[in-house]
């Protein structure tokens, strides 16, 4: 199905008249919603996952057969915030808020619910909600959820970063305490996710992949209760609709040529890149008074703005994640092998990938460093893919910005 009428997406998470194809996806989500099956979505950053779970929540709403709840948990801190998000989402769902209400009088007796404002609503619940019970309030939410008369769909964002969170905390190490602090609560979610099934149907997203966090800490086999459903990139035939339609609702006009030189730039067709390239055009068009765009104005943009400072700045969470799942020392061997890949044209050989394991392997220091490791962090979210003489760039638009920002002071390895 195509919207007549498609706004531009902006930064953050769209629905509605903003959402663009994914027909296939969602149908294909709602049955395993319908199955009662506890999915796992993965794909690379800004593919718009976010966008795929609100936009099938809201559709389902409308439907009325399901009770929803979206939660987000990249703010949490640890075990007991993310119960406390939870409770405090249930609110939409009256029977369970009622149920919660009560168990929790405690902690809210006195309060005019009503009259209360979230934030101070979450302060007092979270204040009930500690280390020692965290686990037993959120059995009690679960139950409040799964006795609702219609299944619920709960949709858990940023699960990943929460889990990386309480493995690592804020240094980027794993230790034996936080690694118990992570299974505890991988253990206590699997085992409601059973004790509910057909009740309760998870869908659990991020802006990172879970499994590689999970494999670092030996804790895969958290996540077998989870089918994975991979959201791809948008065929070139799909972006040039999209782009299409945008040209059209913003009164301008983009010839065949032009949007096909914008998705080959590209080359990986992210739907947020794609939207974004519009956006910067948009603009770049109209400050130059207008409507039609040429391959030159394509060819201005992407240098200019995709990768000049203002595309630096969505680009650089591609770093900031990185850092975020790997850790220090593994986060340094990762920009290593991108900016590998980016100066050798886009390649990295098997020949290279032999030298960096080499030269971990002697460190004077000893911090070996499993490069087998970042080559799955990296490939499973998104950075590299496999190819027959070794790994590649997947996003067209990521090479050139990591060439341009990293090649200047860089020393091929070979070279050494």
């Amino acid at each position: 199905m195509r919207k007549n009428k498609l706004r531009k997406a902006g930064a953050n998470w769209v629905d509605g008249d903003r959402f663009f194809d994914r027909e296939v996806e969602l149908e294909l989500l709602r049955e395993r919603v319908q199955d009662g099956t506890h999915t796992l979505l993965t794909a690379q950053r800004r593919m718009g996952k976010t966008s795929l779970v609100r936009e099938l929540l809201r559709r389902l709403d409308g439907e009325g057969e399901f009770e929803t709840l979206f939660v987000d948990l990249e703010g949490a801190e640890d075990a007991a915030d993310a119960i406390a998000e939870i409770a405090i989402q249930a609110r939409s769902i009256q029977s369970a808020w009622n149920r919660i209400k009560s168990w929790f009088a405690n902690i809210v007796m006195g309060l005019r619910i009503e009259e209360v404002t979230v934030a101070d609503l979450k302060f007092k619940l979270r204040a009930g909600i500690n280390a020692g019970n965290w686990n037993q309030r959120g059995d009690q939410i679960f139950a409040a959820l799964a006795a609702s008369e219609k299944q619920v769909v709960l949709a858990i964002d940023e699960l990943p970063i929460l889990i990386n969170r309480l493995l690592k905390g804020h240094d980027y190490q794993i230790s034996g305490e936080r690694r118990q602090a992570a299974d505890q609560f991988l253990s206590w979610l699997r085992k409601n996710g059973q004790t509910h099934q057909g009740k309760l149907c998870f869908l659990i997203s991020g802006s990172v992949g879970l499994e590689p966090i999970l494999k670092q800490a030996g804790l895969s086999a958290h996540a077998n209760i989870f089918s994975s459903f991979e959201l791809k990139p948008w065929s070139q035939e799909t972006s040039m609709d999209c782009l299409k339609a945008l040209a059209r609702n913003y009164e301008l006009d983009l010839p065949y040529e032009v949007r096909e030189e914008m998705c080959r730039r590209l080359h990986c067709c992210i739907p947020h890149h794609v939207q974004q390239f519009f956006d910067h055009l948009h603009v770049h068009l109209r400050r130059n008074n207008r409507q039609e765009a040429v391959l030159k104005d394509v060819e201005d943009v992407y240098k200019q703005d995709l990768l000049g400072v203002l595309g630096q700045i969505d680009l650089e969470h591609y770093e900031t994640r990185l850092r975020m799942v790997l850790g220090d020392e593994s986060y340094k061997t990762a920009l290593t092998l991108l900016t590998e890949t980016a100066v050798n044209d886009g390649l990295l050989t098997r020949e290279t990938i032999r030298r960096y394991v080499d030269a971990s392997m002697s460190r004077p220091d000893g911090n070996e460093v499993s490069i087998d490791d970042v080559l799955y962090t990296l490939k499973h979210d998104g950075y590299l893919a496999s190819s027959a003489d070794g790994y590649r760039f997947v996003s067209g638009l990521l090479e050139d910005w990591w060439r341009a920002r990293h090649s200047a002071h860089f020393t091929p390895i070979h070279k050494r």
